[in-house]
Order: structure tokens, then C-alpha cells, then sequence
């Protein structure tokens, strides 16, 4: 009857292609209905157009996957806090562990978002943009850290 701790960290096998946790864990995060092949195959093919894009340079599609994520990785958000009566947004700093998982879900929220293409593309699409600091899931991460900005005067409530 333990509760809170599970052992996913423990579980979680490296990816069979290029052997890295991280990827596996986005695949995990792509996966619907279990269907983790079909995840696989979307996320592979994203790499691999990639790969194409990149022809000639000296940088490897996971080394884009993981400055594209790097890139997304929101320092600050803010937290709703009832003080007195009234709702305050009071910026926080993102655990290592959030930091990854809002990452994964901006990027992947992005590339759903856009119709008319097969998701490879629009994922591929998503990290290339990612990857040179533009693209919808850049700007869900401006926005959260202008809001944290806007509300720094609110900073003494952090609990």
C-alpha cells in the first residue's frame, strides 16, 4: 500500500535506436492508447527528416532533439496562491523533473496544433524550430516567463 514513489525512473529503458532515456520518455509522452510503435515510427521519422535538413552538418538529429528541448525548459512559472481573500500569481522556480515534462507537452501541443501534415513533419518541424530558438512552444515559454516577470512584485509569497 506504498504510495507516492514509483519506480518509472528504474523502468524506463533507453530508446532501441539511438539509446538515450530522454527520447524514450518523449515517445512515452507522444504514445496514445499504448500504441508505443506507432509513437516510435512518428518519432523516428521526425529525426530523420532532420537528418535531412541538416545534410552537410556536423550536428546529429538527437543532438537537435536535445537543445530543442534544452531551448524550451521554462526557468520560472507562476503559481496561483489565495492570500487574504484574493488570488495571487506568484512566480516560482520549475523543478528539474516539471521543467522536462512542460517541455515535452509545449512541443507536442505545438506540433498537434498544426493541421494538413503528417505529424513527422510537423514534430520535425516543431524541434527544428525549437532548436533555433523559434516556433509555438518558444513562445508558450516567453509567455510563462513574461508572466512571472509581470508578477515578480508578488515574489514574497512563495511558499
Amino acid at each position: 500500500m506504498g504510495r507516492g514513489f514509483t519506480a518509472s525512473e528504474t523502468q524506463l529503458k533507453p530508446d532501441p535506436r539511438y539509446g538515450d532515456k530522454t527520447l524514450a520518455r518523449f515517445i512515452n509522452c507522444l504514445m496514445l492508447d499504448g500504441k508505443k510503435s506507432v509513437a516510435q515510427r512518428v518519432v523516428y521519422r521526425a529525426l530523420d527528416e532532420i537528418d535531412k535538413r541538416l545534410e552537410g552538418d556536423e550536428v546529429t538529429a538527437i543532438d537537435v532533439f536535445r537543445k530543442a528541448i534544452e531551448n524550451v525548459k521554462p526557468n520560472v512559472e507562476v503559481r496561483s496562491k489565495r492570500v487574504g481573500g484574493a488570488n495571487y500569481q506568484v512566480p516560482m522556480q520549475v523543478k528539474p523533473k516539471r521543467k522536462q515534462a512542460l517541455a515535452f507537452r509545449w512541443i507536442l501541443a505545438a506540433a498537434r496544433s498544426e493541421k494538413g501534415k503528417p505529424m513527422h513533419m510537423r514534430l520535425g518541424r516543431e524541434l527544428m524550430d525549437a532548436y533555433h530558438g523559434e516556433g509555438r512552444a518558444m513562445n508558450t515559454r516567453d509567455q510563462t516567463h513574461r508572466m512571472a516577470e509581470a508578477n515578480k512584485a508578488f515574489a514574497h509569497f512563495a511558499w
